[in-house]
């Protein structure tokens, strides 16, 4: 996009990554949480993301984050970021990657289609994405209230590969000026590339993200209606690569996402491990 939104981003990434290479404590609070007692994986990225000098990053995930427990973002060369705890042990680092092209994505569903994808996941009820089918009260599309959850709850659009939900940026989730925050448009991009590899793909329940690769192209506001639609892209063995797009109710694209999901090992002897 060609408004400025993007030398805007730069300029505050930049800053907030040169305060990063001294070391800056962050908390992940339990309310932010995926599975049970682990940071949802989409907000962890968000927040090394604006602290990484670049509007493109892709943040790899190497281990469970804890929530509620003090963790410190140090910067990394080349603007990147890491995640670490007081032992050294690193959680997740952020590195400055080329940008995704919205180009490549699939079209948008419309409103009205992504609104009945919504619904029809409301109607059927909460469904888990957890290796024994359990509902987990996750962050990004648990069945929580507005307010306490981004609501991510995408089912297939008819006809097409693609998982879709119509949203509202609750104001619960912006900041000062009344722009979601954009660690939680990051967070947006996270379960719905699950749901992807569920229903139009051969992504099995108790996966993790293993990396999430997003590029944030104009601020949303409080009260914004919202699409976030995603798409198979690959699958390599236990390696699912997904892509999401947000965009406003008219087709604006807001963000555009990509990310890798792995399955569970298989159990010992059962074939295709």
């Amino acid at each position: 996009m060609s408004d400025g939104t993007g030398t805007g981003m730069r300029a505050a990434t930049e800053a907030s990554g040169a305060a990063a290479e001294a070391g800056e404590v962050v908390t992940v609070p339990a309310s932010h949480q995926g599975y049970p007692g682990i940071a949802f994986g989409g907000y962890v990225a968000g927040l090394l993301a604006a602290r990484a000098a670049a509007d493109t990053v892709r943040v790899d995930f190497r281990a469970a984050t804890p929530v509620d427990t003090p963790l410190r973002v140090t910067g990394l060369d080349h603007g990147g970021a890491q995640l670490s705890d007081g032992t050294g042990a690193v959680f997740a680092t952020a590195t400055p990657v080329p940008g995704l092209s919205v180009s490549a994505a699939p079209d948008a569903p419309s409103w009205d289609q992504a609104a009945a994808a919504a619904e029809a996941f409301r109607t059927a009820g909460p469904t888990g994405l957890a290796a024994d089918g359990t509902v987990v009260d996750c962050f990004g599309c648990g069945p929580r209230p507005p307010g306490r959850g981004l609501r991510q709850c995408c089912m297939p659009v008819p006809g097409r590969d693609v998982v879709a939900t119509a949203w509202t940026a609750h104001p619960a989730f912006a900041d000062a000026r009344g722009l979601m925050r954009a660690e939680l448009l990051w967070a947006v991009l996270d379960c719905p590339t699950a749901w992807a590899g569920v229903h139009a793909g051969r992504l099995r329940p108790g996966a993790v993200t293993a990396s999430l690769t997003a590029t944030l192209l104009r601020p949303v506001a409080a009260g914004e209606d919202l699409i976030t639609y995603a798409w198979p892209i690959a699958t390599q063995g236990r390696k699912h690569t997904m892509g999401a797009v947000v965009t406003t109710e008219r087709g604006e694209p807001c963000a555009v996402g990509e990310a890798l999901w792995i399955d569970p090992r298989r159990e010992s002897g059962v074939r295709g491990n």
